[in-house]
């Protein structure tokens, strides 16, 4: 099993948790992707979506995607696995803090999901839609875990 690895950010997500969005986000999840069993950790009041996946990138054996979407819009997708490997795609503001980032939307590569400003990189997907966010995310990690990569994760055009 994968335990929580939370990693600093100094940066928020705007907003309170959308609960209607993470419904959608599950349902494309139970939907597009066999590998997931996504689950929200308290279904009236959410705070996450916990995505446990049945495999992990490259060599871990277990995995899991969780997920935050607020009112505002801004989110963060974070995967962690059991080899220790971290990585995410958020969309909050940072305070121009990620000097390669010139919008919200940015990626905090593996292995570690940094925030080193000199790391952060400007994200693949610009979408803002739920749905369209959520399977770039779920196209971006199925390319990757049949590459046997991590390279593809932040690798595609817009959208993904």
């Amino acid at each position: 099993m994968v335990t929580r690895n939370e990693t600093d950010e100094s940066h928020s997500l705007r907003g309170p948790i959308d609960r209607p969005a993470l419904l959608t986000i599950r349902d494309i999840i139970e939907r597009e992707e066999p590998l997931a069993a996504p689950s929200l950790d308290d279904y009236l009041n959410p705070t996450v979506l916990e995505v446990l996946l049945e495999d992990g990138l490259c060599r871990a054996k277990s995995a899991r995607i969780d997920v935050q979407w607020t009112t505002r819009a801004d989110y963060k997708f974070h995967y962690t696995d059991a080899d220790g490997v971290n990585f995410r795609w958020g969309n909050h503001p940072h305070d121009g803090d990620y000097i390669h980032v010139p919008g919200c939307e940015h990626y905090h590569p593996p292995p570690d999901a940094t925030s080193d400003p000199d790391d952060v990189e400007e994200c693949c997907i610009k979408q803002s839609v739920e749905v369209l966010v959520t399977r770039a995310v779920l196209k971006l990690w199925r390319v990757a875990y049949h590459t046997d990569s991590y390279d593809p994760l932040n690798a595609a055009s817009n959208p993904p």
